[in-house]
């Protein structure tokens, strides 16, 4: 536990802002709302077309020319970025915490949900999310009870985002870590075999592995324009598996998130469009490919200023910013062919 963490954070700290969200701290200590967040309050969403948020933020090269297509909603469920290994509010995280807020905002939000800002309008709700070590806590009750709460909160806010903003329209379901565990519940309680897989363009279940048989009725994606179905990837350096992963007893489902069809399992760092690394103003080409061996996701490792420091194999944290460029070309392509 003590090493993935400390993987977790020195990992972070290359790929994505460290720290800088320490400055925005303070803009997020004026709005108290404990306990149940009420999702009729801004406050209580990370990204909402509403409002102003880092999901509306763009690198310098897309920028120039942005164009924005609002005909698809992206319901995005972030990841953990309640990382404190002392528990200090609990197994889960209260919704009114400055500092916690701010570095969802200013990493997931800014760096993994802005990917979908130019198909539509992003919805993200903050929720009572599960501690980083219930992953590997040894007491399944208390986990498994911290990761319900924490669904909880986000089926209140797709019931509420459904029947006050949604109107019909098509939806893209994204997420990441434990974004991608609440995603997974959600399509299967929503979606799966449901009148509102109609309304589905695609899923985009990173960071965490989908068994084969997982949905009854949704089906895994295999070419690139195909709509009402999921993709999911988890990204390790060439040639590494990791433990947990040599005890799972199935092949994850893994989609290339360079090619995004099934028949074409491996890309060139050529073939990588761009990367958003920890300088999110800057795109960088090239950085990695990508490789689908056997329920994983291989990629090189990364080409940046700086990569001699990175040592750890699980590349968790940059399975959207390796192929930021990628996934936003992709649901763009996606969104065209489910309007057409």
């Amino acid at each position: 536990m003590k090493k993935f963490v400390f993987a977790f954070c020195v990992v972070c700290l290359l790929l994505s802002c460290s720290k800088k969200y320490q400055q925005f701290i303070p803009a997020y200590e004026i709005h108290p709302s404990p306990g149940k967040p009420d999702y009729g309050s801004l406050e209580n969403w990370a990204a909402h077309p509403y409002k102003k948020d880092p999901s509306d933020s763009l690198p310098l090269a897309l920028a120039r020319d942005y164009k924005l297509d609002s005909s698809v909603d992206v319901f995005f469920i972030h990841p953990t970025s309640y990382t404190d290994p002392s528990y200090a509010f609990g197994c889960n995280a209260p919704v009114d915490n400055a500092t916690i807020n701010a570095r969802t905002d200013n990493k997931s939000i800014l760096y993994q949900a802005s990917i979908f800002n130019s198909v539509g309008r992003v919805f993200a709700p903050r929720y009572r999310q599960a501690n980083i070590g219930c992953y590997f806590m040894k007491d399944s009750v208390v986990a498994t009870a911290a990761f319900q709460l924490a669904y909880e909160d986000i089926k209140e806010a797709f019931e509420y985002y459904m029947a006050h903003y949604n109107n019909g329209r098509p939806i893209i379901i994204a997420g990441h870590s434990q974004g991608t565990t609440h995603a997974m519940t959600l399509l299967k309680e929503f979606f799966d075999g449901k009148p509102l897989q109609d309304q589905l363009v695609v899923a985009y279940l990173a960071g965490m592995p989908v068994r084969p048989d997982y949905f009854s009725v949704l089906k895994t994606c295999t070419q690139p324009d195909e709509t009402g179905c999921y993709c999911s990837w988890r990204t390790m350096k060439t040639g590494y598996i990791s433990p947990y992963m040599k005890a799972e007893n199935y092949t994850a489902v893994v989609t290339n998130p360079l090619t995004w069809n099934s028949e074409q399992q491996s890309a060139s760092r050529d073939s990588n469009p761009g990367s958003v690394l920890r300088n999110f103003k800057k795109i960088r080409p090239h950085v990695t490919n990508a490789t689908v061996h056997d329920g994983v996701l291989w990629s090189d490792k990364p080409r940046f200023f700086g990569n001699i420091f990175l040592f750890f194999k699980n590349y968790h944290v940059a399975d959207y910013n390796f192929f930021y460029l990628s996934i936003r070309r992709n649901a763009e392509q996606r969104a065209k062919k489910f309007e057409n």
